[in-house]
């Protein structure tokens, strides 16, 4: 009788310790994560999410699932990261377009500092001006000048409304003195596709969307918005060099989680992105897109959810001056 109660007992406590949250974190993951993509696919941010997903799943053992989640600038596709479980299970990546701007242009139904868990700061790449082939324009000089000569009649591309796209167009146009109309998109690729096939005239876009469409001269650059040349395409000059100084465009990328995401998670996650960063032919792809990998400390949740709020500090204020609505 006692060696049958001492062993009841024994498997009761070993099931209670089973059960335990610091012995089920140690078991994440034990299904597929999903990654939400809050744009189209075929641009940037979808191509660095597929990049990750095969050294990740390496990593932690489980399927990474690609979600496109289009719409609203991006703000539905957050809106599902927002409402997920915090199980470590949805994930999602974006730029500062989706993760900072939105939140002066909707009126959110999630907090984006509040509602996130930061996981890990992802590539980097600039903006840059780039026309349709057959643009009356070899360089930037004779860009401004047609767009003088034409005012209001020229059509500039943006991914969605206040992106940072949106915003170099609006400063571009206020430091030149120039007039042409927005024409928002969805996203990278069906914007770079109406360019390249000549439905809009020009665009100030996440450089790697379309240096594909440059080095197969489909597509005509004209100035980097940044303060030394694009490693990618050292033959495009810097915005200094072509009179728009301190007109510095870029975009981060970032991966979250929602909120109260276990740390352990968090961690885990971290950790396979790190590798994924520094698996050499991930490494490569990424530099083949144009975009700049952060150094390992830099990769942290810690930074990531600094940048945010400094970016949320900067960009707020001018998309509030400039009147930006959600459309």
């Amino acid at each position: 009788m006692k060696s049958t109660r001492r062993r009841f007992l024994y498997l009761t406590a070993g099931a209670a310790a089973l059960a335990s949250p610091s012995v089920l974190a140690q078991v994440y993951p034990a299904r597929p994560i999903t990654i939400i993509v809050p744009l189209p696919a075929g641009g940037a941010v979808d191509s660095l999410a597929r990049i990750l997903a095969e050294p990740m799943r390496r990593s932690l053992g489980q399927t990474i699932v690609i979600e496109n989640v289009s719409g609203a600038s991006g703000s539905i596709g957050v809106g599902r990261v927002a409402r997920a479980a915090p199980d470590g299970y949805t994930l999602g990546i974006g730029t500062g377009a989706q993760y900072v701007n939105n939140g002066a242009i909707y009126s959110l139904p999630y907090d984006l500092v509040k509602d996130f868990a930061p996981v890990a700061l992802l590539p980097k790449v600039p903006f840059w001006i780039i026309g349709r082939k057959g643009l009356p324009a070899s360089d930037l000089g004779e860009l401004i000048a047609w767009l003088k000569a034409n005012p209001g009649m020229a059509s500039a591309g943006t991914i969605g409304s206040g992106g940072d796209g949106h915003l170099c167009s609006i400063v571009f146009r206020a430091r030149t003195g120039t007039a042409f109309q927005f024409v928002p998109y969805r996203g990278g690729a069906p914007l770079i596709q109406d360019l390249a096939g000549g439905q809009i005239d020009f665009t100030c876009d996440l450089a790697s969307n379309a240096l594909s469409q440059v080095r197969s001269h489909n597509l005509i650059p004209y100035a980097v918005m940044a303060d030394a040349r694009w490693f990618a395409a050292p033959d495009v000059p810097a915005a200094d060099e072509v009179g728009l100084q301190g007109l510095y465009v870029s975009a981060w990328h970032g991966l979250w989680a929602p909120r109260d995401t276990p740390e352990e998670a968090i961690a885990k996650l971290n950790a396979a992105v790190a590798s994924a960063l520094a698996d050499p032919a991930a490494r490569q792809r990424i530099v083949d897109l144009g975009m700049e990998i952060p150094p390992r400390e830099q990769q942290a949740p810690a930074a990531l959810g600094a940048l945010q709020k400094t970016e949320i500090e900067k960009r707020w204020p001018i998309i509030r001056a400039a009147g930006i609505k959600g459309e």
